[in-house]
């Protein structure tokens, strides 16, 4: 019996020492029409795939909110084409840079799966969601809008900042927390410590040229033609939202005159909270994420 519970002990430790963390885990691609999607993994469970804000890469997400959603799931993030490590370019229309999210998925062997997106990227899941419903079965929105013309636009102290070629961490802390908190702030510099471990600062996109491709993709999203902000509302699809109550990106408030509208949507606010609050509050917003995707299986 001893004999037995030493070999299972090792067993066991062996693969928590393999078991791979947002700080650890590969950079791995997949190759699709011509161009390689970089993309990492950690965590088992059901899948969620993370996509990502403007300029984000691999490298910026938190990585403890990763950690944390990856105690239950599979966490999947990936860099849109021609961003980051991927090849390629990125497409000016979002139906197109939705299709990034189904070729990871496809990539995976992933049949069904929740995904999550933060601030630009959460236009793209608005437009997964209702591009392709066969294969996502939840939708979490960090830090973004409903899709589409909305009443109230970004802070001009937003792009005062988000257009610099590279970003120090006063800019991190004012586009992405509340530098009026002095908690915000002090969860600003855990953050940005936690990110800087792990972080290759020339993959993050740096020049005009790649921000007008991102800035395109949102214009035209708001085009009346596009119906995918009607169909969005009209979804069945369970969604969360998760959002500070000070976000000079995306005005929470834009949320407001759609909600009895939005019948299967939930929403959170975080007090005293920016444009990141899966930054701020990693361990809570997972814990919510995880919770929202059991009750609505």
């Amino acid at each position: 019996m001893k004999v037995f519970n030493i070999i299972c002990t090792v067993i066991f430790s062996g693969a928590a020492a393999q078991a791979q963390t947002a700080l650890t885990s590969k950079t791995e691609f997949l190759e699709k029409d011509g161009r390689k999607i970089a993309y990492r993994s950690i965590g088992k469970g059901s899948p969620i795939i993370l996509i990502n804000r403007f300029r984000g890469t691999l490298d910026t997400w938190d990585p403890l909110f990763l950690d944390e959603l990856a105690k239950n799931h599979r966490v999947v993030t990936f860099d849109y084409s021609g961003i980051g490590y991927s090849t390629g370019s990125l497409p000016t229309n979002l139906h197109d840079v939705a299709r990034d999210v189904k070729d990871v998925a496809e990539g995976l062997n992933l049949k069904k799966t929740a995904i999550a997106g933060w601030s630009y990227g959460g236009l793209v899941a608005q437009t997964a969601l209702v591009d392709f419903p066969e294969l996502v079965t939840h939708a979490i929105l960090i830090g973004t809008n409903p899709i589409g013309k909305n009443e109230l636009p970004l802070d001009p102290l937003f792009l005062e900042h988000a257009l610099k070629p590279v970003n120090d961490f006063n800019d991190e802390t004012v586009l992405f927390f509340e530098p009026k908190s002095e908690e915000s702030v002090k969860a600003a510099k855990a953050s940005h410590d936690r990110i800087f471990k792990r972080i290759d600062v020339s993959k993050i996109p740096s020049t005009m040229e790649v921000f007008k491709l991102y800035f395109a993709g949102g214009e035209a999203s708001r085009a009346e033609s596009d119906p995918t902000r009607a169909k969005f509302i009209a979804t069945k699809k369970p969604v969360l939202t998760i959002s500070g109550d000070h976000d000079i990106s995306f005005p929470v408030e834009n949320w407001f005159k759609l909600l009895r509208q939005l019948s299967t949507t939930e929403h959170i606010v975080f007090p005293h909270t920016g444009h990141a609050p899966q930054h701020q509050y990693p361990e809570l917003t997972a814990e919510y994420i995880t919770s929202f995707l059991k009750r609505t299986r």
